[in-house]
């Protein structure tokens, strides 16, 4: 009986000093989670600089917006808006030299509402690029990267 009761009191004084650790680890690890979240956002952001509609809201055959500026290393998103089908591709004369258009180029048409397409750009230039089924009705665009 004695045993027990050293027991009992040696738990409940070991509980008492540590009854804060368990708090203190789990809102540490809250924070840390918190933080590589919101980085993970911040370069999420930084490395999608711009997102261009592929047809306007009213229907109309064009790039929403028809220009954007980027830095070297950050990425386009497309988005099919109205219209469709689409997509995109870069004319090899319109590019900074040396620019693998095929790996930028989304030749395949996006077919649905709100499929899309991502390109990132690496090499500093101007970029033309058109909607292949669109092009003679003026759907064109133009990639600034500085």
């Amino acid at each position: 009986m004695m045993k027990s009761a050293m027991l009992k009191r040696n738990m409940a004084t070991t509980m008492k000093a540590n009854h804060a650790a368990p708090r203190v680890t789990f809102l540490r690890k809250v924070a840390q989670t918190a933080g590589v979240a919101a980085s993970t956002l911040a370069l999420t952001f930084a490395a999608n600089a711009a997102d261009i509609k592929l047809g306007s809201d009213s229907g109309g055959l064009q790039f929403v917006p028809s220009e954007v500026t980027i830095s070297k290393g950050e990425s386009v998103t497309w988005k099919n808006n109205a219209g469709f089908p689409h997509n995109i591709v870069f004319d090899e004369d319109e590019c900074p030299s040396g620019v693998n258009v095929d790996s930028l180029s989304h030749e395949d048409l996006l077919n649905a509402p709100g499929e899309t397409a991502t390109s990132k750009f690496d090499v500093a230039g101007t970029y033309s690029y058109y909607c292949e089924p669109h092009q003679g009705a003026g759907m064109t665009g133009k990639i600034i990267v500085k």
